[in-house]
This record gives C-alpha cells, sequence and structure tokens, in this order.
C-alpha cells in the first residue's frame, strides 16, 4: 500500500489557477513535513519563470527544455525559509496532455535531483527509520486528473509506488510549536596548510564539529526531560474541532555537554594555525509538528535540525554576499567583523505555521516581500515580518605573518594561552604554563 498524503485545501484552488496559464508546463515544490503513518503537504510552490523563458521560439511542446538546474536552485533557496520540521516533499508538473507519457520521468529526475542538491548542504544525517519517499505530482491541464506516485530517493533504481492525494481543510491550523534560543560562541582554528580564501570550507568543518554537539544535547520541554517515545501532548489538553489558527507552544531549554563522558578518549591536538573564525550571537530556532499524536523524538528533531540549518544556512548567505561584493578569493587576510543575517518571520494566512527567512541590517523591508513572492509564491505585508533575534556576529582573526618557524610557534602558543586565559581562567591557564616549562627542562635534561 502506498503512502497518503493529507494536503491543504487552498493547494488544490492553486495548482487549479496554474493549469490555466500552462503553456506548455510549470513545474514547482511541494512542502511540508513526513510522519511515520502519512505525510501533509502544506504548500506548493511554482518554480519562479526565467527571464529568457518569456523569449522561447514557438514550437511543438517538449520537456527536453527543463531547467534542472534552475529548479535545484530554486529548492535550496527554499529550504533555507523553512522552519524545522518542514522541508521539500516532492516536486510538481502541471503540463498539457501532449506531455502526460514524459510527465513521470521528468518528475522522477527532478526528485533525485533536488534530493542530491539539498542533502550536500545538510550537516546532519537521516535516521535509518526516517522516511525517504518522495512525491512526484502530475497535473493534466485539460482533463485536471491529478496523478501521485512515490519514489524512494535512498534506493537510485526506485520505482513508482501509487499514492493517495487527499486535501483536508484547516491542516495546520492547530499545529505544535517548539522554540529555543541558542547562545553560539564557536571558536574555528584555521590551519596554516589551508588556502587563506578557503574561509567557507574551513567554517564548514567547524560547524560540523558543532552540530555534533547539538545533536548530542540534552533538550529541556517546558522544563522536563520526556521519554522520546512519549506522546509530545501527553498531560496537556489538545485542541479539538479548532479551524482557527491556535498555537500550542513548548518553550525549549538546550543543554550542551561540557565534557566527554568517562568512557571517551580525549585526542586533544596541537596544530600550527594561521588564524580563527569566531561565531557569535544568539539564534532563534523554531520548529513545528503534526497534531496527530506525535512523539517527543519527532519534536525534539525537528528542532535540532532547525538549530543546526539556521546557523549553517546564515553563514552561507554570508559567503555568497561576500563572494558578489569582494570576489571569491581576497589577495589579503585581515582581521575583519561581519554581521550575519538576522532570522525574520512570517506567518502562513490560516495557518499556525510561520515561514522564515534572513535579513541583512541595510536590507528594506520591500526586498523581503519581493523574496517571497518570488521563491515561495507568497505576497508579505510589511506589518507581518517579525524581526526574531539581535545582531550576531562572525570575526575572521589572521595570526601576523613571521619570517621563521620558531616565531610562528611562539605567536601560536601565545594564542592558545590567550585562549584558555578566556576560556579557563587565569589560574588554569598559570597551572598549563608551569606544567609547559617542567616538560621542556625535564626534555632538555634528558
Amino acid at each position: 500500500m502506498g503512502r497518503t498524503y493529507l494536503v491543504e485545501e487552498g493547494i488544490g484552488q492553486y495548482l487549479t489557477e496554474l493549469s490555466t496559464k500552462v503553456k506548455p508546463y510549470v513545474t514547482g515544490l511541494l512542502i511540508g513535513q513526513c510522519s511515520p503513518q502519512r505525510d501533509y503537504v502544506i504548500r506548493a510552490v511554482r518554480t519562479p519563470p526565467k527571464e529568457q523563458q518569456q523569449e522561447e521560439s514557438v514550437g511543438p511542446p517538449r520537456l527536453a527544455s527543463l531547467d534542472e538546474e534552475w529548479i535545484t536552485t530554486h529548492a535550496s533557496q527554499v529550504s533555507r525559509m523553512l522552519p524545522g520540521g518542514l522541508l521539500v516533499l516532492g516536486v510538481f508538473m502541471v503540463a498539457t496532455p501532449e506531455l502526460a507519457k514524459d510527465g513521470q520521468n521528468a518528475l522522477r529526475k527532478l526528485i533525485f535531483s533536488v534530493e542530491k542538491s539539498l542533502s550536500k548542504r545538510r550537516l546532519w544525517k537521516p535516521s535509518e527509520e526516517e522516511v525517504s519517499d518522495r512525491a512526484a505530482l502530475q497535473i493534466c491541464s485539460a482533463t485536471k486528473k491529478v496523478v501521485c506516485r512515490t519514489y524512494d530517493v535512498q534506493d537510485p533504481k526506485s520505482s513508482a509506488k501509487p499514492a493517495d492525494w487527499k486535501y483536508q481543510s484547516a491542516l495546520t491550523a492547530s499545529w505544535l510549536a517548539l522554540g529555543c534560543t541558542v547562545n553560539v560562541n564557536i571558536h574555528i582554528p584555521l590551519l596554516a596548510t589551508s588556502p587563506n580564501h578557503d574561509l567557507e570550507k574551513n567554517t564548514k568543518n567547524g560547524l560540523n564539529r558543532w552540530s555534533k554537539q547539538i545533536e548530542d544535547s540534552v533538550f529541556l520541554i517546558n522544563g522536563q526531560v520526556k521519554d522520546e517515545d512519549t506522546e509530545l501532548l501527553e498531560g496537556q489538553k489538545k485542541l479539538r474541532g479548532n479551524t482557527q489558527p491556535s498555537t500550542q507552544f513548548s518553550d525549549v531549554k538546550v543543554l550542551t555537554q561540557l565534557c566527554q563522558g568517562a568512557s571517551a578518549r580525549s585526542t586533544a591536538t596541537v596544530q600550527v594555525c594561521s588564524g580563527s573564525i569566531n561565531l557569535r550571537g544568539a539564534v532563534k530556532c523554531r520548529a513545528y509538528v503534526h497534531n496527530n499524536k506525535p512523539k517527543v523524538k519527532e519534536a525534539v528533531q525537528a528542532l535540532k535540525r532547525d538549530i543546526i540549518n539556521t546557523l549553517s544556512d546564515r553563514c552561507e548567505i554570508l559567503f555568497e554576499d561576500l563572494i558578489l561584493n569582494e570576489g571569491p578569493q581576497k589577495k589579503n587576510f585581515e582581521r575583519e567583523y561581519h554581521v550575519l543575517p538576522q532570522r525574520l518571520f512570517v506567518p502562513v494566512a490560516g495557518s499556525s505555521v510561520m515561514l522564515s527567512d534572513y535579513k541583512f541590517g541595510d536590507e528594506a523591508a520591500g526586498e523581503i516581500q519581493e523574496r517571497f513572492v518570488e521563491m515561495l509564491d507568497q505576497p508579505v505585508q510589511a506589518e507581518d515580518i517579525h524581526i526574531a533575534e539581535d545582531i550576531s556576529t562572525v570575526d575572521i582573526c589572521p595570526v601576523a605573518d613571521s619570517p621563521g618557524d620558531t616565531q610562528q610557534a611562539q605567536l601560536t602558543k601565545a594564542t592558545l594561552l590567550l585562549k584558555l586565559q578566556q576560556n579557563m581562567g587565569l589560574v588554569v591557564a598559570a597551572a598549563v604554563a608551569v606544567l609547559a616549562s617542567i616538560f621542556s627542562f625535564n626534555y632538555f635534561s634528558d
């Protein structure tokens, strides 16, 4: 038996409107949430038209001109605007009857391309029990016939499986929301052997290590540690029969482990560095979960991924902005301060769910509104844009050049001691310095 997709009722009207404009086809993304029992589709978003598409020569309709790269780029941009718990569930195509035969092959190809593009950016790995089916929705512009099939994106040889497509009103009117504020203070060393312009790669490596700390953190939901297999709403009253947007919000505290367990072996190393990157600030994170008896582990997993994604995404946005303004390679590697883009949230009409985006300090509300229309095909009022947090910064600190290896080592040692003083206190730093001098004396004495 195939999967069941519960679909927000308004999506049916949206797809019908698209079918009246199709020339000869239009593609787009399906956005929603997976669960073990069924999947939920809360939005359908058309692929933004490219300017040159307006000037295409008239000819027989065909899918060979489908721009796969443009569609996958759109999927990557949209995924940044989704809070925890939401993801790109699949793709759709509204096409004329002449293209019906080739439609499924094109959709299958797009599903795997989109998943490949999105998985490259993730700093987390899907769990083994996680749903890996993605939807391929095909609609005939003439007959309005809907055909929904799924493909397993973890299996490159996956064949199509039938799926049920069912509309439901007020699907997300009373979904559950979880929110937290995570204080970030991440120090990422830049190895001396790494090119100065390779800041993005170094940052991603540092965030990868930090993401593992988030994965291992303890999450307190409304002040309590809950067993992951219990229902999230256990002990709470569930809102029934409510068709008005009404969010049940859970406040979450994230407790990061400060040290390794007794059984873990420390593998401290000393490396010569050319500088460091420091990420500092407090980031607002949010996740949404369906209200059909969700488990605690579903909610915690959604929030964990939002924490990891939001910092990774805004670092990507910053580096993209730097490349646009300063070029892909910089000749001078000097100390720099950059401001990470701030997170904002925008409500979805008739839903308790809010979508997300990021803005730099000099961006006007009009630019954000244009981005929502282009990426999500959703008009946004300026008063509905909620800036969620204060400024977070990136501090890129180079170590000054020195003529010899000895001086470089001294600078590196001084930098390490300075960090020890900042993080562990002057007493501990002094103790380390004494031990280091004793070790050096014994070494040369021998």
